[in-house]
């Protein structure tokens, strides 16, 4: 291993007994020394954070339970790996370790990997998502539309990750008048699921005041987000009453969370955006909702004024005396008629009376008893038609034209 020569690095400078080194001379040390001691190294662990750069260069973090390591893959030495690397994967990594010095840090440069299994956690990924799969968690049936008017959200994520102070920019830059409520929580490491749990719940006694929620960090590694990937986190997301979004900043890979919420936004700032925009086109609907009953309003009222204008310039309102002058004469016309109707009517009912007292004049008994003939009655009073009907010595009563005198039969004739 190489000896630091500190006169020759520090340029001889001494300060209280040690050499005094810039960064750049300390960490281009630094590089000498790791590659000097370890030209050629095999390093076993899970792939996480994994880069694929367009230069095809690959970057990502070599893991295990307990720590992690850069590594750099480049190019030229891509074209022999026989498997699409990806998070999750557990690979035997072979290279050099060197350092770089422009940020200090150290890293492994892959010359060859190998896979050797599927890592730990995204085993536990795959297993999770398909028994949350399994239960409905992820049907599209049960997601809630989010609200087309948003007045007041809850967001839960840390209370001093960028996420928040995203979220926060994004409203305030569109001025957007939108309540915020924030449920403070970790959102790595061990405590975490149960932190944004509990912030969901407690957000949740809002339900009917607020109106949709927010719950995400910036992004990371698969380790970094695995607060999202807990079943835990996700039943919280599936019971919440509010409509929650998703808004965890990792555009590339989903989460549990992500497939459980009722929307996933790729980063904070796209949900705050989405929420915005929902307002907003609310907003420029009911303007135009306004507009087109305004406009309604004034052509409605323009047709009833130009109706009206058309009434009040007819006669009946200009010179009224002109029509009532008409419907009079008309009305004294329609009066003649009737009287005559009714004369006419009368005289024929008079006529037709007169002809019926005539006839029943001649048709009248008094008439015929006056032309001297009688009416013959026996004791009973019944009116005798035949001579059979009476015999010798019944009494009889004999009515003539005027007055009327009894008799008795001495003889029958005409039997």
């Amino acid at each position: 291993m190489k000896e630091l020569n500190f006169g020759e690095n520090a340029g001889g400078r001494i300060q209280d007994g040690f050499p005094v080194y810039t960064v750049s001379q300390i960490n281009e040390e630094i590089k000498e020394l790791f590659e000097t001691a370890y030209p050629s190294v095999c390093i076993e662990g899970e792939i996480s954070d994994f880069k694929s750069y367009q230069s095809g260069h690959f970057y990502f973090y070599l893991k295990d339970e307990k720590s992690q390591i850069k590594a750099v893959m480049f190019a030229y030495n891509n074209n022999s790996l026989k498997f699409e690397p990806a998070n999750g994967m557990k690979v035997l990594a072979f290279g050099r370790l060197s350092a770089y010095p422009a940020r200090g840090d150290y890293q492994i440069i892959v010359s060859k990997m190998e896979e050797i299994g599927t890592g730990v956690l995204f085993r536990e990924f795959e297993k999770l998502k398909k028994k949350l799969a399994a239960l409905g968690f992820f049907d599209e049936e049960r997601k809630r539309q989010i609200p087309v008017l948003v007045n007041k959200i809850g967001i839960v994520t840390s209370a001093d990750g960028a996420a928040l102070r995203d979220i926060l920019k994004v409203l305030d830059s569109f001025n957007a008048e939108i309540e915020v409520l924030i449920a403070p929580a970790r959102v790595q490491g061990n405590e975490a699921p149960k932190e944004i749990a509990a912030a969901i719940e407690l957000l949740n006694d809002k339900y009917g005041i607020l109106d949709v929620l927010l719950v995400g960090r910036g992004g990371g590694s698969l380790e970094d987000l695995w607060a999202f990937n807990t079943e835990i986190t996700a039943r919280a997301i599936f019971n919440s009453k509010i409509p929650v979004i998703s808004c965890i900043g990792h555009e590339t890979d989903w989460t549990i969370a992500d497939w459980t919420a009722d929307l996933r936004a790729p980063t904070p700032s796209a949900a705050a955006e989405i929420v915005i925009r929902k307002k907003l086109e609310a907003a420029e609907l009911l303007k135009d909702l306004k507009e087109n009953l305004a406009y309604k309003m004034e052509s409605i009222f323009t047709e009833k004024k130009n109706r009206f204008d058309f009434a009040s310039s007819h006669r009946a309102f200009v010179s009224p005396h002109l029509i009532y002058e008409d419907k009079i004469k008309r009305i004294d016309e329609i009066s003649q008629k009737i009287q005559a109707a009714i004369s006419k009517f009368i005289q024929s009912k008079e006529e037709k009376l007169s002809e019926m007292s005539r006839v029943l004049n001649i048709l009248s008994p008094q008439t015929i008893l006056n032309r001297g003939y009688a009416v013959a009655r026996d004791e009973c009073g019944k009116i005798l038609k035949d001579s059979a009907e009476i015999k010798k010595g019944d009494k009889t009563e004999i009515k003539l034209a005027k007055g009327a005198f009894k008799a008795e039969a001495e003889e029958i004739l005409d039997r």
